[in-house]
């Protein structure tokens, strides 16, 4: 009887402890699938911070660019800066693109937008009647980039802005060059249309 007893007893001790051993087990279970969801929290926290840096670097990164024909790198400000004074000239706010565009040439000399810059430059001019300052520009851009996208029309400006001062025999040889350089291009045919009421 006392065997059975103190069996009994030694069962309900190990039944006890069982039971410890088990809800210690479900606890550790408990906290290793939390460790888990806090990890994977944590490294998607850590992926989305990582693409949003680098997201934010790309936006100060240069990048390539296409404008008129020409490809080359250009760093966003320039790229903003361009943009923002063709938008300005695209708006018929022809003073304010004026000094949009001479600022920009003045802070990005080497800039790859630099020839279409000087082309809305003298177009910018033209539009206030600054005829004289339009023509440089223009001639500006024809002999940085001889074979600009924008050459042609550049040649038809100057000769424009030589009409636009009384200057005809000047804009006869400019429009006659632009004939000779560019025969195939659009602003060929408005040449062949301005020198037929020159003469």
């Amino acid at each position: 009887s006392d065997e059975n007893v103190q069996m009994r007893r030694s069962l309900l001790d190990l039944q006890n402890q069982i039971e410890t051993l088990r809800a210690e087990v479900a606890k550790l279970r408990g906290q290793d699938e939390q460790l888990l969801r806090e990890v994977a929290d944590l490294q998607r926290r850590q992926k989305e911070l990582s693409q949003g840096t680098d997201e934010r670097l790309r936006q100060f990164e240069p990048s390539k660019v296409v404008v008129d024909g020409l490809e080359f790198v250009a760093d966003p400000t320039e790229r903003r800066d361009f943009e923002a004074a063709l938008a300005t000239f695209r708006r018929g706010v022809f003073p304010a693109a004026q000094a949009a565009f001479f600022d920009f040439l003045k802070r990005f000399p080497q800039s790859g937008y630099a020839p279409s810059a000087l082309f809305w430059l003298g177009n910018s001019q033209y539009a206030n009647r600054d005829y004289r300052d339009a023509i440089a520009n223009f001639r500006a851009l024809l002999s940085r980039a001889p074979n600009h996208f924008r050459a042609p029309e550049a040649l038809l400006s100057i000769a424009n802005c030589q009409i636009e001062l009384k200057e005809t025999k000047a804009a006869r040889k400019t429009l006659e060059d632009l004939l000779k350089t560019h025969p195939q291009s659009e602003a060929a045919s408005a040449a062949k249309e301005r020198l037929s009421h020159l003469k």
